[in-house]
């Protein structure tokens, strides 16, 4: 079995009472107190999560957007300094290798943020197609990344950096001083829908930062927040999590990403993309809402009235906001309009459950 890996401030998340399990390979904190105390503290006031499992990639070089060009389905030619775009990696079977931001830092520097489980994996992928040698740098071991979500979190952060984080907008970046620690990014990104920030820091200030964005926020009632909550943030608005909802077998275009697909450019396996787009595929990603009482787990059937069954899903949760069962699933293309009334099949029960467009909570916050 391969060894757990562990995150700079482990032993101070076991010092905050945090419940820790393994995740992508890493030592993870998943809760601190509860998943629903922690969700709603990210929905209505402002939380922080440390997510330093994540991977990050340096690109540098006049190829360097090239090889991102190639790589990925997204038009990265788009990107001004400053910008963040949503990507993925395509892979050679119609499937995807991960999905990831793209951050441009300079004329020829870029960052990759890639899924902690297919840091790897996504190294040798992009490496066998770096034929102009382009330096590419995986300092995933070198910074921490921690998320400050929630409609509170401008608030909470801007005393502690001259930069006007009002003025930063959506998917966008700067790199400069926060709490007194230069080269931080700040990065108007995020994975809950509730608004904030990602700060990316190198490993010998991590913990420095960690502790005075807790101080600055505490007036605002800030928590630290597991990855039990980050779950259930994000179904809510129904982001796509790797290796459930999307993966190496899975069609980029059943699963929606269509909009981040660009056949402007030549990438890797455009062709059977293309093709996936003209003729349509035989299953899409949807969002369930359940009408019958019940919470859609992963794996469980979706059938049709018959008791055919009809797809499958892929993430799947009460949402604590709306007091609901929600999912993504996987359905046979005629049940994919909105409104189609599916069946859930739980413990030999078929409940209730309509096909809807997510983001289930509209609003966000």
């Amino acid at each position: 079995m391969e060894e757990v890996k562990q995150i700079p401030l482990k032993t101070l998340h076991e010092n905050l009472g945090a419940k820790m399990i393994p995740f992508a390979g890493f030592n993870m904190p998943v809760r601190y107190s509860s998943d629903l105390e922690e969700h709603m503290t990210v929905r209505e006031g402002v939380g922080i999560f440390d997510v330093s499992h994540m991977g990050e990639f340096m690109l540098e070089g006049p190829k360097a957007l090239d090889l991102i060009q190639k790589v990925s389905a997204n038009d990265a030619s788009k990107l001004e300094i400053g910008k963040a775009q949503y990507s993925y990696l395509p892979n050679e079977t119609g499937g995807v290798v991960d999905d990831l931001l793209v951050y441009k830092r300079g004329e020829e520097s870029y960052m990759l943020v890639v899924n902690a489980s297919n840091i790897e994996k996504d190294w040798q992928h992009i490496q066998k197609y770096n034929t102009e040698n382009v330096a590419m740098q995986n300092v995933s071991d070198a910074y921490c990344l921690f998320a400050v979500q929630g409609p509170k979190a401008i608030e909470a952060l801007q005393e502690l950096t001259t930069h006007n984080l009002s003025e930063v907008p959506y998917y966008s970046f700067i790199e400069g001083e926060m709490a007194g620690i230069d080269d931080v990014i700040i990065s108007a990104t995020g994975y809950t829908g509730a608004g904030g920030f990602e700060l990316y820091v190198k490993n010998e200030r991590a913990e420095e930062l960690w502790n005075k964005v807790m101080e600055a926020g505490e007036k605002f009632g800030i928590k630290p927040i597991g990855l039990g909550a980050r779950d259930t943030l994000r179904l809510e608005m129904g982001y796509c999590l790797y290796g459930n909802d999307i993966t190496d077998e899975t069609s980029p275009l059943a699963a929606g990403l269509g909009w981040v697909t660009k056949f402007t450019k030549e990438f890797v396996n455009a062709a059977k993309l293309k093709e996936d787009k003209e003729q349509g595929t035989a299953q899409k990603l949807v969002g369930i809402e359940m009408i019958e009482k019940g919470i859609p787990r992963a794996h469980y059937n979706l059938l049709n009235e018959a008791g055919d069954k009809i797809g499958e899903i892929s993430s799947g949760t009460m949402s604590p906001s709306l007091k609901i069962g929600v999912a993504l699933a996987y359905v046979n293309t005629a049940y994919a309009k909105k409104e189609t009334e599916v069946w859930v099949e739980v413990r030999n029960r078929k409940l209730k459950a309509k096909v809807v467009r997510p983001p289930f909570l509209k609003s966000g916050v």
